[in-house]
């Protein structure tokens, strides 16, 4: 066998198709429903369910009628850990992410999507591998940690953003403080599963390639996005910053990813549905482009006939 085996590289299943869905987010201020329309209408395969105060993300029920109305499955859920959401489904953060993985499994999805704890989240922060581990073991739902970014200074406590041409020019964004414990990159703890997201690397400053090698075959969820590298978060369109939005899409199909892929962008400044439509069938279609398992050879192949056929 190749080098690639013997290093237990995962090698792509061939004909397998990545599942790209739309995070819920995408489409704020536009409420959840909304967000199921869109995936119908634009032919993405599920959704993110992203729980946060709507209070439609919190009920199993409500989430479960909108699955049946638009044949729409939900693919993962996304733990209430941002800030805006702390007193969703009440304020202790070990119950919350229990329950976010039971609602997964309700809603028949096979991952959550869970961020490093806060550093204030002292008793949270010192169980959350063993938790997120333990979470693991007793289901089947995957517990995917996300790459998160540092807060700047002359970002968030600044008040005024700077723009990507404005911040090269002054040798790079301001003084970073890491909110996260131990620290805003997942990898520093050691996890059996992780997200990759692509427009937090850009607020990091983080070599997007160089973490998705960190991950390894831990590497289970994508979340595809893109940034300039302001101090901001940003959730561009793919294709849209200065992110390997391609190179790493190829890598996944290279490798033999088997996660799921979640576009999750932001729309906020969509004038109408039909930008914002727009927005998110650019994105999808960027994904279909670069995701597609049918276009790439693993290095096992190389050499051969290149058909894409079963021998048998």
């Amino acid at each position: 066998m190749g080098d690639d085996t013997e290093r237990g590289a995962r090698l792509p299943p061939r004909g397998r198709k990545i599942l790209i869905g739309l995070s819920t987010a995408s489409v704020y201020p536009e409420n959840t429903e909304a967000a199921f329309r869109y995936a119908a209408d634009l032919g993405y395969d599920g959704v993110e369910l992203m729980v946060w105060a709507e209070s439609v993300s919190q009920d199993v029920g409500a989430v479960t009628a909108l699955v049946r109305k638009y044949a729409i499955p939900v693919q993962a859920v996304h733990a209430p850990c941002l800030l805006i959401s702390q007193r969703v489904w009440g304020s202790d953060p070990v119950a919350k992410l229990e329950r976010s993985v039971r609602t997964a499994e309700a809603l028949g999805a096979s991952s959550v999507v869970v961020h490093p704890p806060f550093r204030w989240q002292r008793r949270y922060a010192e169980g959350f591998a063993d938790q997120v581990a333990d979470l693991e073991q007793r289901g089947d739902v995957i517990v995917a940690v996300e790459n998160m970014f540092p807060m700047r200074a002359d970002g968030f406590f600044g008040g005024k953003e700077r723009s990507a041409e404005r911040l090269r020019r002054r040798g790079g964004p301001g003084a970073a403080v890491s909110a996260f414990s131990p620290s805003y990159d997942p990898t520093d703890s050691d996890h059996a599963h992780y997200t990759l997201d692509l427009s937090h690397t850009a607020t990091a400053g983080t070599d997007a390639m160089k973490l998705a090698q960190r991950m390894g075959a831990g590497l289970a969820h994508l979340h595809l996005a893109d940034g300039r590298g302001a101090s901001m978060d940003e959730h561009l369109i793919p294709g849209h910053g200065t992110q390997p939005c391609v190179q790493l899409c190829r890598h996944l199909v290279d490798t033999g990813f088997d996660g799921q892929a979640v576009v999750e962008i932001n729309t906020q400044n969509a004038r109408t549905r039909r930008e914002r439509s727009s927005m998110l069938a650019q994105s999808l279609a960027f994904a279909r482009e670069h995701l597609e398992q049918g276009r790439a050879v693993s290095r096992s192949d190389r050499g051969q006939s290149g058909s894409d056929h079963d021998d048998s």
